[in-house]
């Protein structure tokens, strides 16, 4: 067997989360490979709103494995607090979710150096969600980072002092104001104690060797699906530098972010919006500043899961679709949100960057340091809504040219579309040799 892929092909708040708890019943374990607690996957079912920062969007499912895999940093706090709104939604992740042994923690002082590293940039503030992913992984490649399996070691409160003490150094030699010290609106002290509190709250879930755990899975013929985190246009190498993620949200980091082959890598679903939002700075080439965007923002919602910031909002980039699904080798395309546009006379889609006389159909490495005009094409809007439709022929038929013209562009069909947030406004066209149209 190998290993399914799904990951987002913008700048994140795709919809992963929706389509993996979608696509959960056809696999046996849901694997997530990078990010942290700056990942907001929204799951919707049953009349309810489920957000999930670090768990992966299979743990609904309890027949299926779950695991938090190497690749991913994890904050106990914050993995406690989803733990326990699990629990009391009915779930029982202690019977269906693992964590790899290798995992990096986020210390209460990578919060910290995050906000006062923020703080010191001013007008170059990249839009960090303050969750101290970068200094975590930043330690992780320094070779002096703690990891989950470290906390069954008799030495690890040792450890963990030592690198605390390491920290504080760097964080006074900014003189920080001390409001900026506060996590989660509480002091320093408080967030630390409940900190370790939250390790003693996730005892009961088990920590696995889990590189071993899914090369057995695969040999043993079960199937394995991947979630990313984030975006595509975020990875830390070949996203909108510097305004990215620090970790590789690409399919090629499956490979480290769960221990396995190249060779056993399946298909690769990339998830993408009808449109495009991005949280954060960094260029963003067909961002509207109209009232355009004004009500893409307020038809889709658009406020960040984790963060709760508006979100900046414009028309489909398919030139950063075309890149991005290149460098991931997308066999399968999932269109979310689409009902969003519902109302809109015209949608419009960016073909091309014009800078100066040149035209470019791709985010090359200068592109984004130069004033981009956007290329736009127009299409009719549909204006009818289409969250209640369930087959593809039933679709307006505007939606469907609209739809047919982005796969003509990207060289692959658009196999699963979204039509609102439940799992039921679901539309498979084509995916898996299976149809439900």
């Amino acid at each position: 067997m190998k290993v399914d892929v799904l990951l987002g092909l913008q700048w994140g708040d795709e919809g992963k989360g929706k389509i993996t708890d979608v696509l959960t019943p056809g696999y046996d374990v849901i694997a997530r490979f990078q990010g942290g607690p700056n990942a907001g996957h929204t799951l919707e079912f049953d009349g309810i709103k489920h957000i999930l920062h670090t768990i992966p969007s299979g743990i609904f499912h309890p027949d299926k494995v779950n695991i938090i895999g190497n690749g991913v940093i994890v904050d106990p706090y914050i993995l406690a607090r989803e733990l326990k709104r699990l629990r009391e939604r009915g779930a029982n992740p202690e019977r269906n979710l693992m964590i790899s042994k290798r995992a990096h923690l986020i210390l209460p002082t990578h919060r910290l150096i995050d906000a006062v590293e923020e703080a010191s940039k001013g007008k170059a503030k990249i839009g960090s969600t303050l969750k101290g992913i970068g200094p975590a992984y930043t330690d992780k490649t320094r070779r002096q980072g703690l990891r989950i399996g470290d906390i069954l070691a008799g030495t690890f409160r040792e450890k963990y002092e030592n690198l605390k003490t390491l920290h504080l150094r760097m964080i006074e030699s900014f003189n920080p104001d001390p409001e900026i010290l506060r996590i989660e609106g509480i002091s320093y002290e408080e967030y630390e104690k409940f900190w370790f509190d939250s390790i003693e709250y996730i005892a009961d879930i088990p920590l696995i060797d889990s590189e071993v755990y899914i090369n057995r899975c695969l040999k043993e013929g079960k199937k394995v699906l991947a979630e990313g985190a984030q975006g595509a246009m975020l990875d830390i190498d070949f996203g909108t530098y510097p305004f990215v993620t620090s970790s590789n949200t690409i399919s090629a980091g499956v490979c480290s972010g769960l221990g396995i082959s190249p060779r056993n890598v399946g298909r690769v679903f990339g998830v993408f919006k009808a449109y495009c939002t991005r949280v954060g700075s960094g260029p963003f080439p067909s961002e509207l500043f109209d009232e355009t965007g004004e009500m893409l923002r307020k038809n889709g919602n658009e406020f960040g899961s984790t963060t709760g910031r508006p979100r900046r909002c414009g028309w489909l980039d398919l030139p950063a679709l075309r890149y991005t699904v290149m460098l991931n080798g997308v066999t399968d395309l999932v269109m979310m949100k689409s009902d969003v546009l519902d109302t809109f006379d015209t949608v419009e889609v960016c073909t091309g960057y014009r800078i100066g006389e040149q035209i470019l159909d791709f985010p090359g490495y200068e592109t984004m340091n130069h004033s981009i005009v956007p290329v736009l094409k127009s299409f009719p809007g549909w204006n009818m809504p289409i969250s209640n439709i369930k087959t593809w022929e039933a679709l307006p038929e505007a939606f469907r040219k609209y739809t047919e013209a982005i796969g003509d562009a990207l060289e692959l069909p658009v196999s699963v579309i979204s039509t609102g947030p439940n799992r039921d406004q679901t539309i498979i066209r084509n995916f898996s040799g299976q149809r439900n149209d």
